[in-house]
């Protein structure tokens, strides 16, 4: 898997770059922010990027490639403040490595990370856990039974199994699934969200409460 490493320092990014190599992964090493602007993100299983970058910041970067792609991101920052952690997670990031770490830290991070995709698509539907949701269809499935949803509801939950495992902020969710003309907010999307639990039944808790920034849809399992 190929794994794109935007890091301006010389030594650590060389050093990240030994390690995912030992990992059996491919890097891409980009040390300037303008300059990864322009990756094709298509091609990456993972993006790990440093903040604290020449050229474009790295928070501005999170921004643009959250527009453009749902690759996983890992940030590495000298930065240990939680105010920064929180707006890093809310932004798309996927996790947080305060910078120093220990390489075994790192590896352990990337492999969890890997180890659960983004999305699993199967006849183009995405399959988590006991959820099928085709997008196509706008049908979901619970335990193989149909279950109707609102279009509001509906749109909550594609957005979350487009990021499963992730962190999904209440912003990001009221921007996507809410109807502007409705003035929507984040108290209007946590009761949509309580409503949507209800209909999951047994499934209700992988519609997981990240406090401080949103929802996460989990593969199984309680919140």
């Amino acid at each position: 898997m190929n794994v794109l490493v935007i890091e301006d320092d010389e030594k650590l990014g060389a050093q990240i770059c030994e390690h995912l190599r030992g990992m059996k992964l491919t890097p891409t090493w980009i040390k300037d922010g303008d300059e990864a602007r322009e990756a094709e993100l298509g091609i990456y299983a993972l993006v790990m990027l440093d903040l604290m970058l020449p050229g474009t910041y790295g928070l501005d970067l999170l921004k643009l490639f959250r527009k453009r792609s749902d690759v996983p991101i890992l940030i590495l920052s000298a930065r240990d403040d939680t105010a920064d952690k929180v707006r890093g997670l809310k932004l798309g990031a996927d996790d947080y490595v305060t910078k120093p770490f220990w390489p075994e830290e790192l590896t352990a991070r990337v492999s969890a990370r890997l180890r659960r995709p983004t999305m699993h698509r199967e006849e183009n539907s995405i399959v988590v856990g006991a959820l099928e949701i085709a997008p196509g269809a706008r049908t979901l499935k619970v335990s193989g039974q149909p279950v109707e949803l609102t279009k509001v509801e509906f749109e909550i939950l594609l957005h979350l199994a487009r990021r499963s495992g992730s962190a999904v902020s209440r912003a990001a969710l009221v921007d996507s699934a809410l109807d502007p003309d409705r003035a929507g907010t984040e108290r209007t999307l946590d009761v949509h969200v309580s409503r949507l639990r209800k209909k999951l039944g047994d499934a209700s808790g992988q519609v997981a409460t990240v406090w401080g920034i949103g929802y996460r849809l989990e593969r199984g399992g309680d919140e």
